[in-house]
């Protein structure tokens, strides 16, 4: 009886005037606050999207709340990161008729070459890739065509409308892209440390050097052997900056920093995961601003 009279009203309401089936919001989970700014951009208005990863934590170490886990099974669209982000996503099933979107499909890939299970590399790498690939705003243009084919297939009568957002997300992409360019133009050939190797992708498209990646393992410090090392090979390289990610241990990047004569700068890695990081255009904004004072100042 209660869910023949769900049934009815939900009928009733999507029967109602003023509410045809194309303006009821698209319910869509994404797997990190990124995926959730470009899906929005996409989708505009018509979607409703929720990030299952808290941008201010460990994305690869996520604890997903019931609350998420039944917004995931009741989702129309699933955008995922891929490669090996996610382990934690394994525990979790999306719904039986949720499309499911790896955004990694057609985005630029590094460090592909790297297996997994090589003893003798301490490095945080990946089986597939690093999965760090949306910070190469580069790689939107990829990421957001994934997006568009699936909010078309669940809403092929809007496909004029979420076509247009894109088209207008790419042109601001470029203008912003040229202007992030000329920011750090100046430093490019610039040697950096970073404490978490999630950095590869940002220091490719502006010409920056990774020194070296202070973690041997995602949140896992270093070693009095491996600071040693870490450190002699700064000064001889002439390191100027260590790039830090908010949940980076203070005291370890000080250190790094004090003792390998560099100065430190804490970037955010995801949208959300500085307060001033509110959609993907100003995660690079606060970035290529922050990075290029320290580059200046050193």
């Amino acid at each position: 009886m209660i869910r023949a009279l769900a049934l009815a009203f939900a009928a009733a309401v999507l029967a109602a005037p003023g509410l045809a089936a194309e303006e009821i919001k698209l319910s869509v989970v994404a797997t990190s606050s990124d995926l959730k700014s470009l899906v929005e951009a996409v989708g505009g208005e018509r979607v409703e999207v929720e990030s299952l990863a808290d941008p201010r934590q460990d994305p690869h170490a996520i604890e997903v709340k019931p609350m998420q886990l039944a917004r995931l099974r009741r989702a129309a669209l699933l955008v995922r990161i891929g490669l090996d982000h996610e382990p934690w996503l394994a525990r979790m099933a999306p719904g039986g008729d949720t499309l499911v979107v790896d955004a990694s499909g057609g985005a630029r890939l590094l460090q592909t070459e790297t297996p997994r299970l090589r003893l003798e590399r301490k490095a945080h790498v990946h089986a597939y890739g690093n999965t760090h690939y949306w910070l190469d705003p580069g790689n939107a243009q990829p990421i957001t065509a994934a997006i568009l084919q699936a909010l078309v297939k669940l809403r092929p009568a809007e496909r004029a409308l979420f076509e247009t957002n894109r088209s207008a997300f790419l042109l601001r992409l470029g203008e912003k892209m040229r202007e992030w360019d000329a920011a750090l133009k100046p430093y490019r050939g610039a040697k950096i440390v970073v404490i978490h190797d999630s950095w590869t992708y940002f220091a490719d498209r502006f010409g920056l050097q990774i020194v070296a990646a202070a973690e041997p393992s995602p949140g896992v410090p270093p070693s009095p052997a491996e600071l040693a090392a870490l450190f002699r090979r700064m000064r001889e390289g002439q390191v100027r900056v260590v790039v830090a990610d908010p949940h980076a241990n203070p005291a370890l990047v000080r250190q790094i920093a004090d003792r390998g004569g560099a100065r430190a700068v804490v970037l955010a890695p995801s949208v959300g995961a500085d307060p001033a990081a509110k959609d993907y255009f100003s995660l690079f904004d606060v970035n290529v601003v922050r990075l290029a004072e320290v580059l200046k100042g050193g």
